[in-house]
């Protein structure tokens, strides 16, 4: 099955039909790329995911040939040619060999959790891996082929990532953050992806009176935790009901349903403020 989930996808400044789709590019040279969810036919909150673009492009040291302005035409077309109202759109900056370099931009499978999910928590499992690039989104197939077949085979939402001394970094496609008591605890950033949801997080916190505390927390710590969440595109604020055979009462800890509300208002908000 193609990645292209949508009619019309865009290749460097041309607007083509999902039949005509390279899969293969995707597996060549390195890409960088983000994924943005799509709200009333609205990119939410485009200008962070167009930030930290940037910011792959300078850890990586690969120079992108768009600028924030016309990857934003980009996006707004894509969205206009499919018609589209809500989804997930992934846009990336492929280089290859011999300088040859590919734009794409197309709608993408989704998976949103559902009511019960946000009132109950999902669970998750440990996986003990390191991603190569932490700070960087680039696209890695075989790490994230092994981290899925894991997910899969244990009926997990997410996987939680160990890194060799023993602390949580990240989600596999999310961010972590835990909950001792008022506080909200999560890896520092140099070990992690930074995450647009986590920024808006962080940012929420430090509005709504809520300690974030950016620190180490070994996986042996995790029973002495009050409560966890995943943040990302598609998850947005979801509490955690498991990890492994550890449970939580996430979905019912003031602090995360505090966050939850105080993220869906600002995601109304940016949406609504779209220009």
């Amino acid at each position: 099955m193609s990645e292209c989930f949508s009619k019309y996808f865009i290749c460097n400044s041309e607007v083509k039909e999902s039949e005509e789709f390279d899969e293969n590019i995707l597996h060549k040279g390195k890409s960088l790329y983000e994924v943005i969810r799509i709200i009333d036919g609205k990119p939410l909150f485009l200008d962070k995911h167009l930030e930290r673009m940037d910011n792959s492009s300078r850890v990586s040291k690969l120079n992108l040939w768009f600028s924030k302005g016309e990857v934003k035409e980009k996006i707004l077309q894509l969205i206009k040619v499919n018609k589209a109202s809500l989804g997930n759109i992934k846009f990336l900056f492929n280089f290859q060999e011999e300088n040859k370099k590919i734009f794409l931009c197309y709608f993408v499978k989704y998976h949103y959790p559902n009511l019960q999910d946000y009132e109950n928590g999902v669970h998750t499992i440990l996986y003990h891996g390191e991603r190569e690039n932490p700070n960087a989104k680039i696209i890695n197939a075989d790490f994230r082929a092994i981290v899925d077949k894991k997910i899969s085979g244990s009926n997990a939402f997410e996987a939680i990532l160990v890194d060799r001394n023993g602390h949580i970094t990240e989600g596999s496609k999310s961010n972590i953050f835990m909950i001792k008591g008022k506080n909200v605890l999560t890896a520092p950033l140099e070990n992690v992806l930074p995450g647009v949801t986590r920024s808006v997080i962080m940012s929420l916190c430090e509005k709504n009176d809520i300690d974030v505390k950016e620190e180490k927390v070994n996986y042996n710590d995790l029973e002495n935790l009050d409560a966890l969440f995943i943040s990302g595109t598609s998850p947005k604020v979801l509490p955690v009901r498991s990890v492994d055979k550890i449970n939580f009462k996430s979905a019912q800890n003031e602090v995360v349903a505090k966050i939850m509300k105080a993220y869906d208002e600002a995601s109304k908000e940016d949406i609504s403020n779209f220009i």
